[in-house]
């Protein structure tokens, strides 16, 4: 999948998201749409067809990018001085098993290596050598497992970022607020008096990428395998990164690696009811995280908890209406359902139920990440484990993050500081 047609599919999320926003609202209260509502789902609706009629195109033109390249043979790969593998994603392979077998015939005898084969980058000797160096993965391929990265439980489309060419980046940062001190503020003016000048109260955050890596050593019987090779490979590479980039983005340590948004001094944690038995989660520790939110985020939060918490949300009631609505309710568009209109991402990452971090509610748009520009690098030898008759396979991805803010805001009026990443104290 491309980039743009992440993006189209994205944009008909985020549509069909408002859409059901609207109706569950209108069911919850047991009425029909009102004027505004209408008019805002039919809104709605326009841009998921708009959507549906832009992804058709991208599919379409994809599809005749796609079979363009599939029509290049090896022997025509240079013609005129024009290298025309490079307008292939899949520099002339058919399949990633075709592509893992060449790399295998060509690391027992470089005299036979297919005219196809890349020499991956390295630092160590004999560059020019690919069966030293070991071979670049087509980037059609690589970016197959990209995509399996970002499946339906990353947390990295949900936050700010950024893709960069380089090793890092600088981002002015202001966490000044319209109420507060300093920075940017407006007054009244009296006729005829000077103007009260402020300026901006500007400061940087620096991201510097992080190497994650994923080396996977394949025997030459599943390298003979090339169907077992398709399905196995990209999928369980996508899974070990897109966890531990998630694990990183809310639990990272911020030494060499992302500072987690979790280890952060912008989160706030409320306290638990006065009454509250242990290991629980209540209507009233979830409608106190709800309540620490600053102003706009809660249309973009999500909760994030444990499996061992569910059964504490099919309990809860806000008089004689549930504010769960698991899939069988309406929630369609999460797998998990609704908690008071934000979806529910189930995740291992969550800590056990009583614990801090057993539920969490987040707005990740207050979290800024980088990643490289291309997505992933791939590349294989065979010299790693030869003495094991398995061919090596090493993806690399590389990311950094940490919170827009350095702690959580102080409000206008009220003596609780907001956040947009917000916990629960130990229920013990």
């Amino acid at each position: 999948m491309n980039k743009r047609l992440r993006e189209l599919q994205a944009r008909k999320a985020k549509a069909v998201a408002a859409a059901r926003a609207i109706t569950d609202k209108a069911t919850s209260e047991d009425r029909d749409l009102n004027e505004a509502e209408t008019a805002e789902f039919a809104a709605a609706t326009a841009a998921i067809r708009s959507a549906d009629a832009a992804i058709d195109r991208e599919r379409e033109l994809a599809a005749a990018e796609a079979s363009v390249g599939a029509v290049i043979a090896p022997d025509a790969l240079i013609t005129g001085g024009e290298d025309r593998a490079a307008l292939d994603g899949k520099r002339g392979f058919k399949t990633f098993g075709e592509f893992a077998q060449s790399v295998k015939h060509a690391s027992i005898d470089r005299n036979f290596a297919d005219q196809r084969l890349a020499a991956a980058p390295t630092t160590y000797g004999n560059e020019a050598a690919g069966v030293d160096g070991g071979y670049a993965v087509p980037p059609e391929f690589a970016r197959e497992i990209y995509t399996l990265s970002l499946g339906e439980d990353s947390l990295i489309p949900y936050t700010d970022e950024t893709s960069v060419q380089g090793n890092s980046m600088v981002f002015p940062k202001d966490e000044t607020t319209p109420w507060g001190t300093d920075g940017v503020r407006a007054y009244w003016q009296v006729e005829a008096s000077a103007a009260t000048q402020t300026k901006p109260k500007l400061s940087t955050t620096t991201l510097r990428l992080h190497k994650l890596m994923a080396l996977v050593p394949l025997t030459d019987e599943l390298l003979a395998d090339t169907s077992a090779l398709e399905s196995y490979l990209p999928g369980k590479v996508a899974d070990s990164i897109r966890w531990k980039a998630n694990e990183a983005i809310l639990w990272g340590l911020g030494n060499g690696t992302p500072l987690g948004v979790f280890n952060s001094n912008a989160v706030v944690s409320v306290a638990k009811d006065g009454s509250q038995t242990g290991k629980t989660v209540t209507i009233g520790n979830v409608t106190n995280m709800i309540a620490r939110l600053p102003p706009g985020s809660f249309s973009r939060a999500v909760w994030l908890l444990n499996n061992d918490v569910l059964p504490s949300l099919f309990q809860m009631t806000l008089g004689n209406y549930p504010i769960y609505l698991p899939i069988s309710a309406g929630a369609q568009g999460t797998p998990y359902g609704t908690l008071l209109g934000r979806p529910i991402l189930v995740s291992q990452h969550a800590k056990t139920v009583g614990t801090v971090g057993d539920i969490m509610l987040a707005d990740l748009s207050y979290y800024r990440t980088i990643t490289k520009s291309g997505g992933m690098e791939t590349a294989t030898s065979m010299h790693l484990y030869f003495d094991a008759d398995a061919t090596a396979f090493r993806t690399t991805f590389r990311l950094d993050g940490q919170s827009k803010i350095s702690a959580a805001i102080t409000p206008a009026n009220g003596s609780n500081n907001l956040s947009p990443f917000v916990t629960v104290a130990v229920r013990s």
